[in-house]
């Protein structure tokens, strides 16, 4: 299964592309789509389409994860965030992908086995579990935590049915 892991951001969207065979986990691809801080609202979340659907053209993802974003002091910028979110969960929708959503605390948790990880621990320990890869940035390294955890929760989904089943027969 390919999963791709998308961290929305307005100015800087990372994405990250893993592999997953089993418990195995390959590094594939990752980088920031970048939208122009001058330009407006409206041409800021078409470039980031663009860009993001120029992604999924290269890498054909199987399986789509975007962070949750959570609602800070600063409303102007939360609605913003929420917009290019929809950037974020527009592009695998239009493929017909089922989009996994997790907080950044719950990725944290996974990747990083705290909750309130910092982000050089989060760069760390995507090093740990995707050997040899070369990151294009924090917001990089988010969004192959945010596939990380994705292929975590599948594999614990998968385990899951299967234990029923076999309870079942």
């Amino acid at each position: 299964m390919r999963v791709i892991g998308i961290d929305p951001g307005l100015r800087n969207m990372g994405w990250g592309i893993i592999d997953v065979d089993g418990s195995r986990l390959r590094h594939v691809a990752n980088g920031i789509c970048r939208s122009d801080g001058a330009a407006d609202l409206a041409e800021r979340l078409l470039s980031l389409h663009a860009q993001l659907t120029e992604v999924f053209d290269a890498h054909a993802p199987d399986a789509a994860a975007v962070e949750q974003t959570f609602v800070n002091k600063d409303a102007v910028a939360t609605l913003k965030l929420g917009q290019a979110r929809g950037i974020a969960l527009l592009v695998p929708a239009q493929r017909g992908l089922r989009v996994g959503e997790y907080l950044p605390n719950a990725v944290k948790k996974v990747v990083v086995g705290v909750g309130h990880a910092a982000k050089g621990q989060i760069e760390h320990m995507v090093r740990v579990y995707l050997p040899g890869v070369q990151i294009g940035g924090a917001d990089a390294a988010d969004a192959l935590a945010i596939a990380i955890c994705h292929a975590h929760h599948c594999q614990s989904a998968s385990h899951l049915a299967r234990a029923l089943q076999k309870a079942g027969s």
